[in-house]
């Protein structure tokens, strides 16, 4: 797929939202995806839900909270690099993510096996 990049960028994060609605069966209210030489950052806000903020309040439910989305995005990284495989034509070498309990954003951050800017 021959796309500049801020298309690139809009079409991964559509693809992401997409995604979590369908994984998750809710989405997050906004989303950026940022091209940077081999990676892809993928920035999401507002993806916590009313129990979870409520949860984060305490210690114990924050780190539960944090370890259970973890644990979800590794469970879904295969359909995750698909489907950036699909939009870039390149692999997922390692992925990085972890969420905020306090602003509810979440980071994803692909390296990919080459360049992509």
């Amino acid at each position: 797929m021959n796309l500049n990049k801020g298309k690139l960028e809009d079409l991964i994060s559509k693809a992401m939202v997409q995604w979590e609605k369908e994984y998750k069966g809710r989405g997050p209210t906004e989303v950026r995806t940022d091209i940077i030489r081999d990676m892809i950052i993928v920035t999401f806000k507002g993806v916590l839900s009313t129990a979870e903020k409520h949860l984060s309040k305490e210690n114990e439910g924050m780190i539960l909270v944090k370890k259970l989305r973890q644990m979800l995005a590794e469970q879904g990284r295969g359909e995750m690099e698909e489907i950036l495989f699909k939009l870039t034509s390149a692999r997922v070498v390692s992925l990085h993510t972890d969420i905020s309990t306090k602003t509810g954003e979440r980071i994803f951050v692909f390296r990919m096996d080459r360049m992509l800017e």
